[in-house]
């Protein structure tokens, strides 16, 4: 992806160590994954992602707020951001402002104001208007305040944990989380988070998929519209592919516990991640990522 010297979005809310600006570090902390620990590893895969990652809002999971918003060829530019700490603020930045001019123009081309989101770099934890969340907790969008949360080691877990390496699938896990907050600002979270109170454990999952192949067919919009920009090369479109594959829910089930429970499923199989992905890129239609109605 070629994403330097480009805009930079200050639309980013630094909370990590002391620092209160953006380029603020603190010493960071890492995931507990240890080499050789196959069932630690598949446990905290799950948690990181099946279930927390890339996931609406993981306080729901601990009772902590109401709910809100995974052989490939990979790009020229490598395997993912993984210079120094100002290069990866910097692609951070590029990325999200890629969302911004995206949206932007589709909500104008509509007739509407975008109304961008911010987002939240932290380590260690972080309190957002949904609750406290861990580092465990993956990306995540916060539907209350319109923020998008991430620690920045989460993308050396994709790379180096989740097999999905390359600075375009860093850039899909940004973007899907933007589509997160497309579907806030259009109704979609709301009337889900509604909806569920009354449904069935099973029913909120089946929702939940459809929800998150929505966002994916967003990211991929971003995508299409990226490379209409000229700032996608050769392989990107396959890293975010792959990403999306590694982070299926069947996929996730069988890495970390060896078998496969559809009824849990509340993110979509790797093959519907993937398909809904291109769909988004391939169409950049967003009528076409309509994932509320019909087969999935």
């Amino acid at each position: 992806m070629q994403w330097r010297g480009r805009r930079q979005s200050s639309n980013i809310e630094d909370r990590r160590g002391s620092g209160g600006g953006f380029g603020g570090r603190g010493g960071g902390m890492r995931l507990p994954v240890r080499a050789g620990g196959g069932g630690t590893i598949g446990i905290i895969i799950v948690a990181l992602v099946l279930w927390l990652g890339f996931g609406i809002n993981p306080m729901q999971l601990l009772g902590m707020a109401g709910g809100g918003g995974g052989g490939v060829q990979t790009s020229q530019s490598g395997p993912g951001v993984a210079g120094t700490a100002d290069e990866t603020d910097d692609f951070v930045a590029t990325v999200l402002a890629d969302t911004e001019d995206v949206w932007t123009q589709r909500f104008q081309a509509a007739g509407e104001t975008y109304p961008v989101p911010t987002l939240v770099l932290f380590e260690d934890q972080v309190r957002s208007a949904c609750g406290i969340a861990g580092a465990a907790s993956g990306p995540f969008y916060c539907p209350s305040d319109r923020k998008l949360y991430i620690d920045l080691t989460f993308f050396d877990q994709l790379r180096n944990q989740l097999d999905a390496p390359g600075d375009f699938a860093q850039a899909y896990v940004i973007a899907h989380e933007v589509g997160h907050h497309i579907q806030n600002v259009t109704g979609v979270l709301p009337r889900f988070n509604q909806t569920r109170q009354s449904m069935s454990e099973a029913e909120a999952n089946a929702m939940s998929v459809r929800v998150e192949l929505q966002a994916d067919c967003y990211a991929g919009i971003w995508g299409h519209d990226t490379r209409q920009a000229g700032y996608v090369e050769p392989g990107d479109i396959d890293e975010a592919l792959n990403a999306a594959g590694q982070i299926g829910d069947d996929t996730l089930q069988r890495r970390g516990q060896g078998t496969v429970v559809p009824d849990s499923f509340t993110h979509g199989t790797s093959e519907q991640r993937q398909t809904w992905f291109r769909r988004g890129f391939e169409t950049g239609d967003f009528a076409a990522c309509d994932t509320m109605d019909g087969d999935i």
